[in-house]
């Protein structure tokens, strides 16, 4: 018996990591583009960052269209309160 034998991926496994990836991959970029044409290159990158460490901080990963566009509205509610906290910090004062 080969001791290896159990620790090979299936054919199915390496066909769902490439589909997640795929999902992760197209959700990512939509955002970013999203983002970009929105708020410009610096606010893309910014989410971009918050969106790759919200993927770092979940317990596996997401298994559905749904699950990836849920952790992309999280990190656009983050970016929503920075553009908020950028334009309350640089419109002019009323007196």
């Amino acid at each position: 018996m080969n001791p290896h034998a159990h620790t090979k991926p299936s054919g199915k496994s390496n066909s769902h990591c490439a589909e997640l990836t795929m999902l992760a991959e197209r959700e990512l970029s939509a955002f970013f583009n999203a983002v970009t044409q929105l708020f410009g290159s610096e606010q893309a990158k910014l989410s971009a960052e918050d969106w790759l460490y919200e993927l770092m901080e979940i317990e596996g990963m997401p298994n559905s269209t749904r699950e990836w566009r849920l952790m992309t509205a999280k990190v656009s509610a983050r970016l929503a309160n920075r553009v908020k906290v950028l334009s309350l910090t640089t419109e002019p004062q009323l007196a």
